[in-house]
């Protein structure tokens, strides 16, 4: 932008410099040329009418001033000499056309001139130059002639190279010192900031202890001296935080550890009174029952609370086997039977093909037992469908259910540790809270992941894309992230066996 001000600038400063150099030479030419025209057509009309011709080559010549213009005359229709006179072998050419017209058809001693280019006869190069022309009148014959004053403006030329170059030089100093300067500031101004970039980049890493380094009491200084407080603060809220969080890890766990031994002897002394209660009154038998369930219900909780404890420590590890996915399905519809059937639901199978993969075969009937009783829990009667399918490098299941739903920011939300769409809707099957949550550190413990979906009155699907080998990579998954009956509601219900006919998805849906 600077280089481009500093050419409009040059090219106006130079501008008027030629217009200057130019209107001054113009005005002391037409000076010089009306004395010369005035002497001329004094002395030629003085002249003896016999002798005019004489005169006039005589007059051209002493007129001429070597050097610093040529004249040229040149007659205007039948006048009584038709030889054209010239000075310094100038040729008729150099006068312009419309110069030479407004002289013929003016006979007023009127002075036009141009600027034109002075062409010579001889092997002379033509120069730049000022024309000035006027009629001459002889009054003792009548006849009319042509007077052009041709004025050279090679020193005008040279003068305005001069300041050309000048200016030109002046101009290529000032952009590079324009440039200096633009660096200088930049350097200042940009180095900090890219500092502040790349502290904060580290920051974001996990390098907590970086910090700018002040220089001098600038903006720029004030700005590092924020910086760093900021950077410190954050150091000290997230050393704290992860103190609290170590705290709260190491109070899950061991308060897990230490209900473990109680729970064993309650739990023996539960399973005595519960094998016994046909022999109990039925208020007593029922109570039975309902420790029984409760203790259940506890022994899970504490199990995923130590579950937790160990995916927040690092601690959780794989023990993969190569298995067929449907059979871990097979498992996970078998202990739900009792569920199925108390909630009304059909469950439509589309998995025709062995679907195998090297997984930890627990975690993944644990995220299977997860998904497909939240769908029964939740299907409001409605089918379930659960689906499986591969490719080279990743396997998938997913499960589908027509029930309640949730909202699409809430998608996320499911997978939060104790988060439930509803609290105040009932539940079956005693839930801990924390199902989703396992299953999706499972997933991600195996290199996969857990998506969810879901539209209120159009159900939930959920799908599990699993790498097929550990040293593989998820880029995709055989399964859609969305159903495809997700734009409408599905109404009646249907069963598909296994084996169905399935048409395998190609090249999966990214990620």
């Amino acid at each position: 932008m600077s280089t481009v001000v500093l050419i409009l600038v040059g090219w106006v400063m130079m501008s008027q410099v030629t217009d200057g150099v130019l209107e001054s030479r113009r005005e002391s030419a037409q000076a010089e040329a009306a004395a010369q025209l005035a002497s001329l057509t004094a002395t030629i009309n003085a002249a003896d009418q016999t002798k005019v011709n004489q005169q006039l080559s005589q007059l051209v010549l002493g007129t001429n001033r070597p050097g610093l213009y040529d004249v040229l005359l040149v007659p205007i229709g039948n006048a009584g000499s038709n030889a054209i006179r010239y000075t310094g072998q100038v040729n008729t050419d150099s006068i312009p056309q419309v110069l030479a017209s407004s002289v013929n058809t003016n006979d007023a001693p009127l002075l036009f001139d141009t600027y034109t280019l002075i062409n010579y006869r001889e092997d002379k190069p033509s120069v730049p130059g000022l024309v000035i022309g006027s009629q001459l009148r002889v009054t003792s014959t009548g006849d009319k002639y042509g007077v052009y004053f041709l004025f050279p403006l090679t020193a005008q030329q040279e003068t305005l190279d001069v300041v050309q170059r000048a200016l030109v030089t002046a101009g290529l100093l000032l952009v590079v010192l324009l440039g200096a300067v633009a660096w200088l500031v930049t350097r200042q101004v940009v180095t900090p900031v890219r500092m502040a970039r790349r502290i904060a980049e580290r920051l974001a890493a996990g390098k907590l202890e970086e910090r700018m380094q002040v220089r001098g009491t600038d903006d720029l200084a004030r700005l590092a001296v924020s910086f760093n407080k900021m950077a410190s603060n954050l150091q000290r809220q997230i050393r704290r935080l992860e103190e609290l969080s170590r705290l709260q890890r190491r109070f899950v766990s061991d308060v897990s550890h230490e209900l473990r031994t109680p729970l064993t002897t309650v739990r023996m002394a539960a399973d005595l009174l519960h094998e016994s209660r046909d022999q109990f009154d039925p208020m007593s038998r029922r109570s039975v029952e309902l420790l029984q369930n409760e203790l259940n219900r506890f022994e899970e909780l504490l199990a995923d609370l130590l579950e937790i404890s160990r995916f927040d420590a690092g601690a959780a590890a794989l023990d993969l086997e190569d298995v067929d996915l449907r059979d871990i399905v097979s498992r996970v519809l078998e202990n739900h039977e009792t569920l199925i059937e108390r909630k009304g639901c059909e469950v439509q199978l589309d998995m025709p093909e062995p679907c195998r993969a090297q997984v930890d075969a627990r975690r993944i009937e644990r995220i299977l037992r997860n998904l497909v009783g939240n769908a029964i829990e939740h299907s409001e009667g409605m089918p379930i469908r659960i689906s499986t399918a591969y490719d080279d490098d990743a396997a998938a299941v997913a499960v589908r259910d027509h029930g309640v739903g949730f909202r699409a920011e809430e998608a996320e939300m499911v997978f939060s540790r104790f988060w439930r769409a509803d609290p105040a809707r009932a539940r079956t099957t005693g839930g801990t809270g924390l199902g989703l949550s396992i299953a999706l550190e499972d997933a991600r413990l195996h290199g996969g992941r857990l998506d969810a979906w879901g539209s209120p009155g159009e159900g939930a699907y959920f799908r599990l894309t699993l790498p097929r080998r550990p040293d593989v990579a998820l880029t995709g998954s055989p399964l859609p992230a969305r159903p495809s009956d997700a734009s409408r509601v599905i109404t009646e219900k249907s069963l598909v066996d296994v084996g169905a006919p399935y048409q395998k998805l190609t090249g999966g849906e990214e990620l």
